[in-house]
């Protein structure tokens, strides 16, 4: 079975504040699971989340490439 994670746990593990990853349930922009009154997020789910965020870094052959199509 996959690692569950509490909203305390999840924050811990991405380095953000709980108040953030409630905002993330609350907004539905990340899977959670209801066990009652308690919120839990899969391991899995919170990696794809952090994932789906990454920024490539800028190199000078894009900058150039991006610059030549607005031209």
């Amino acid at each position: 079975m996959d690692e569950v994670l509490t909203i305390e746990q999840a924050a811990a593990r991405i380095n953000m504040s709980e108040r953030y990853v409630r905002r993330l349930v609350a907004e539905r922009r990340i899977p959670f699971h209801k066990l009652g009154r308690s919120v839990r997020i899969k391991a899995v789910d919170l990696a794809a989340h952090v994932e789906s965020g990454r920024v490539e870094p800028l190199t000078a052959s894009g900058v150039w490439r991006d610059l030549q199509r607005v031209a």
